[in-house]
């Protein structure tokens, strides 16, 4: 089994709908993944299988070397990093941005009456400060831009020293100065060589920081195309993914891709 990641088969029906459908991924130590695709792609489903908030209707998927279905989900999950608009939701406007970051430590959403140590609120401090929003450790989580919640957010994902750091659509919701700040700090993520193994969903190629090794192409819970991301990311594969014909052009190591324009008469 991989040393990260391995879904063979992974199926998830709900009701008439099948959200994913047969999808075999793969996944090693150091890689940096993006997956890529529309909306309904399946791409949220495919990333809370790979958190372990849930199963496969059919198949088999792997994670950090276990098997879901055969492993306490919640002794698995703190090896994990997930930061989604799902779980900012749940973050209470009026929490303290340091505890934000602090209560991944135990894996809570909103402090309570635990008790954390010097070494955790170090780290908390620290991997604020990475993400460049340290100067806001003691605001509220409800007063900060969109930005500066995603980067917190990515801050308490790392909380817990995750084997697999998985993010949902980052930079959704962000203005354009605030998305390349963002994929600029991601990129160096991606280059630090102790960072863990990413999985960054989008649905932009635009957002696809430098240091990412490989893509995934997804489209109606099927798997397009999948693997290195100089081979596998072409306007083809693109278009097919999105289900229209697109140019796709490469900017050093960015990328940018927009409707291949109609023939004049």
């Amino acid at each position: 089994m991989s040393d990260v990641l391995e879904f063979a088969g992974v199926t998830v029906v709900r009701g008439h709908n099948t959200l994913l459908d047969e999808v075999d991924w793969e996944i090693e130590e150091g890689q940096r993944w993006v997956v890529l695709g529309p909306n309904g792609a399946g791409k949220s489903t495919l990333l809370n299988i790979a958190s372990a908030r849930m199963h496969p209707t059919r198949g088999v998927a792997g994670i950090l070397g276990d098997v879901l279905g055969a492993v306490d989900v919640f002794e698995l999950r703190p090896r994990i990093g997930f930061a989604s608009a799902a779980i900012a939701e749940r973050i209470p406007g009026d929490e303290l941005v340091r505890d934000v970051v602090l209560t991944a430590s135990y894996g809570r959403i909103g402090r309570w009456r635990e008790d954390y140590d010097s070494f955790d609120a170090g780290r908390a401090d620290e991997l604020l400060a990475a993400l460049g929003v340290d100067h806001l450790a003691d605001r509220r989580f409800g007063t900060l831009s969109e930005g500066e919640r995603k980067r917190v957010q990515i801050a308490r994902a790392l909380m817990t020293d995750p084997e697999l750091l998985l993010l949902d659509e980052p930079a959704a919701g962000l203005d354009l100065g605030g998305r390349e700040d963002l994929v600029a700090r991601l990129a160096d993520l991606a280059a630090d060589l102790a960072a863990p193994a990413l999985v960054l969903v989008t649905h932009h190629v635009e957002e696809i920081p430098p240091g990412f090794t490989d893509v995934l192409l997804l489209r109606d819970g099927k798997v397009v195309a999948a693997g290195p991301i100089e081979l596998t990311l072409t306007a083809k594969n693109l278009s097919a993914t999105f289900g229209l014909p697109l140019e796709l052009e490469q900017h050093g190591e960015r990328y940018s891709a927009r409707a291949v324009a109609p023939a004049q008469p």
